[in-house]
């Protein structure tokens, strides 16, 4: 590990921002924000957004800076990427954002029944080959659902077609509430209900042509969650590397 990281990483550990829980910690013992992120963190009662795979926390960032009256939480397992935008957070004072350095299957652990408002996937690995670790696949749904409200909402963003074919499918199986569907994102006016905010990788796939997808749905708490039937094509650019494609 190169120096430059290992002094990232000891910078965030100072941060206020950041929290980097150990997992068979919090499993064993619980988390001390689990339940309690209103009272003892935000120090209100707005809204809480996650975006799972946060990356860089372009998004989450955005978002906190867009919504001053909600709350924002960024989680990935990568800690560099989280350094980036924990730390424009804290330069930009905002104190309605904070991260998770942690996979997602554990954000069970860090979330109580309700406390989620909704949920930002924002181009995440559409997972071609392995159905349980696509993030909008049934058993990430089901994990959602112990921590989400009743009402919440999930907004995939996304370049793949398959990813978005295949949420699409299994929000139709599961009569789900669908709240925005577009498949091409940029060919209409955005939906009121879709920030301009533009990541550094939406802007790759844009300059390369690619159509941006765009799904919001509300998955409820009952019922068992099905996964649609039929095969979904797939994407043709990504068997060659992402960089690949033009």
């Amino acid at each position: 590990m190169g120096k430059n990281k290992l002094d990232r990483f000891a910078e965030m550990a100072e941060f206020e921002n950041v929290f980097q829980p150990d997992y068979d910690a919090i499993r064993e013992n619980g988390f001390s924000l689990k339940n309690r992120w209103a009272e003892h963190y935000f120090r209100n009662q707005a809204p809480i957004t996650l975006e799972l795979g946060c990356g860089k926390g372009e998004y989450t960032v955005g978002l906190a800076e867009r919504y001053p009256d909600r709350n924002f939480i960024g989680i990935d397992i990568k800690g560099a990427r989280i350094y980036t935008g924990a730390r424009d957070a804290l330069q930009k004072n905002l104190k309605n954002v904070a991260f998770v350095r942690t996979k997602i299957e554990n954000a069970e652990l860090l979330f109580g029944p309700g406390e989620i408002a909704e949920i930002w996937l924002t181009f995440p690995d559409p997972q071609m080959k392995k159905e349980r670790k696509r993030l909008t696949s049934s058993w990430f749904l089901e994990r959602y659902r112990k921590f989400l409200s009743e009402n919440a909402v999930i907004r995939l963003k996304t370049d793949s077609g398959f990813q978005y074919s295949y949420t699409r499918a299994l929000a139709q199986q599961n009569n789900f509430r669908i709240i925005n569907d577009c498949a091409d994102l940029y060919a209409t006016p955005l939906p009121d209900d879709l920030p301009a905010i533009t990541t550094f990788y939406e802007k790759q796939w844009r300059e390369r042509g690619m159509s941006i997808k765009y799904l919001a749905f509300s998955p409820g708490k009952e019922g068992i969650i099905l996964e649609p039937e039929g095969e979904f094509e797939k994407d043709n650019y990504r068997s060659y590397g992402r960089k690949a494609f033009s």
